[in-house]
C-alpha cells in the first residue's frame, strides 16, 4: 500500500489587460490540466480580446495520508476545486511569476493565503482528479472524534496580563513597609 500518491498536472495561467494606473496586467491561474506534458518555459495557449492564456509549468501534485482532511474540505466545494500558488520570479524573466505548487488541501492553500506574499487561487478540480482523490481519501481518511477540552484550572482574576491583582497588591506594598 502506497503511503502517498503523485500525479504530474499542467498550470494554465491567464494574463488579462487592467485599466489602472500603476498595474497593466492581473495574472491569475485559471485551470489545471491532468496528464500533461513537462513545458520549456511558459507557452501560449489561447488568446481573447485583452486576455491571453498560457501553460506555465507542470508541477507534481502530491496526496498524503496525514492531510486527507483538507482533501475532504476541497471535495466538499461546490464545485470541488484545489488551489494554485503562483510566486514572484526573483530571475527577472519573460513572465513576473512561477508556479510555486499546486495542492489539494483547502488547510495547506490557507497558509499561503495568510503569508500574502503569493497569489493563490482555487480552479475547480478537473473530473478525472476528482475521482483520483476520493479514491485516495477513501483509502487513509480517519475522522477525528470531537472531544471536548476540559478547561483550565486557572483563576483568570490572579493573572490578568501578567500582574497581580489589585485588591492583592495594596495588602503588599502594607507588608513590604512593614505596617501589615
Amino acid at each position: 500500500m502506497a503511503r502517498t500518491e503523485t500525479l504530474d498536472v499542467g498550470v494554465i495561467v491567464e494574463r488579462r489587460k487592467l485599466d489602472h494606473p500603476w498595474q497593466e496586467w492581473s495574472w491569475r491561474p485559471v485551470a489545471v490540466v491532468p496528464g500533461a506534458p513537462p513545458v520549456d518555459g511558459w507557452k501560449k495557449t489561447v488568446s481573447g480580446d485583452g486576455w491571453t492564456q498560457f501553460h506555465a509549468a507542470t508541477v507534481t501534485v502530491d496526496l498524503h495520508p496525514a492531510e486527507t482532511e483538507g482533501y475532504v474540505v476541497a471535495l466538499q466545494a461546490d464545485p470541488p476545486r484545489l488551489w494554485v500558488v503562483l510566486r514572484a520570479d526573483e530571475n527577472g524573466g519573460d513572465f513576473p511569476y512561477k508556479v510555486h505548487m499546486v495542492t489539494m488541501s483547502a488547510y495547506r492553500a490557507q497558509d499561503y493565503m495568510d503569508s500574502a506574499e503569493e497569489i493563490v487561487e482555487a480552479v475547480p478540480m478537473p473530473a478525472p482528479m476528482i475521482a483520483w482523490v476520493e479514491a485516495f481519501v477513501a483509502e487513509h481518511f480517519v475522522a477525528e472524534p470531537f472531544r471536548k477540552r476540559r478547561r483550565d484550572e486557572v483563576k483568570v482574576e490572579e493573572l490578568k496580563f501578567g500582574k497581580e491583582p489589585i485588591f492583592q497588591s495594596g495588602s503588599r506594598v502594607a507588608r513590604e513597609d512593614g505596617d501589615g
